[in-house]
């Protein structure tokens, strides 16, 4: 009407979350159903407790995964066998879905991912349109997971952007304060493995072969990085652990049973 601003439309967000079946470290690890339910089903039921996505849609090449998703009747989609990663089933999943604005990438093995992150790393996009991907962290508290290579780290600006990321300590603290509690006030930071994308970003970034960064660290986010794109990072304090070992599973159905 005259007079009246007209709001802009949310944009129409979707979970994807892909899903292989070969698993070095912990075979057939998507399938494991030690508490009555696989795990790719509790990561796919966290995601749906959140409450901005439309849909929470799982990617895979696998047939086997496609029944266990069905018998949970859940969504999926077929994806080419032929995906190097999870980004780029992500991007094959957006190609097929014209409804959606915004992609959030949550890993199948990340049951206990809080569907608050999952939230709020859509908010950063809404709240900021002109960035084209978010990604969260959390902070890190031990020099042990500090020091370890599988905890990626990153660094980000005064206005929440990515510097970089790196599975080496980073920054580097010329000179230590010994009498200082470890990482109080926090300055080193875990990143947590969720991104959002808006569609164009995801499709224009798995267009692009890897960077010399990705492939030296073996981080994808660092193509994006490199190119010179933008990527938000919100802090948060819940930090799910992913299953990536028999006994990390071991752990997770243990903290479940305890759970009751």
């Amino acid at each position: 009407m005259p007079g009246h601003a007209i709001a802009a439309a949310r944009p129409r967000s979707f979970v994807v979350i892909p899903a292989r079946y070969a698993s070095t470290r912990l075979p057939r690890k998507m399938l494991l159903s030690e508490t009555g339910k696989t795990l790719l089903q509790h990561t796919y039921e966290a995601a749906c407790a959140a409450r901005k996505p439309a849909g929470v849609i799982v990617a895979t090449d696998h047939p086997e995964i496609a029944r266990a998703v069905e018998a949970f009747r859940g969504d999926f989609v077929m994806t080419s066998p032929a995906c190097a990663s999870g980004t780029d089933r992500v991007a094959e999943v957006a190609r097929k879905l014209p409804r959606a604005d915004i992609l959030v990438n949550v890993q199948g093995d990340e049951p206990e991912m809080s569907p608050e992150n999952i939230d709020r790393v859509i908010e950063l996009l809404e709240e900021s349109p002109e960035s084209g991907m978010a990604t969260l962290a959390t902070p890190i508290r031990s020099a042990e997971q500090l020091a370890n290579p599988a905890c990626v780290k990153v660094v980000f600006d005064d206005h929440g952007r990515a510097m970089y990321f790196s599975r080496s300590p980073i920054p580097f603290v010329r000179d230590p304060d010994p009498t200082q509690p470890f990482n109080s006030p926090p300055l080193f930071h875990q990143h947590l493995g969720i991104y959002a994308y808006r569609k164009d970003t995801l499709l224009e970034i798995s267009s692009l072969p890897p960077s010399t960064l990705e492939q030296a660290e073996k981080l994808e986010q660092l193509r994006m990085l490199q190119t010179g794109g933008t990527i938000l990072v919100s802090v948060v304090e819940h930090s799910a652990a992913g299953i990536d070992t028999p006994a990390d599973y071991a752990a997770f159905v243990a903290r479940r049973r305890a759970a009751g």
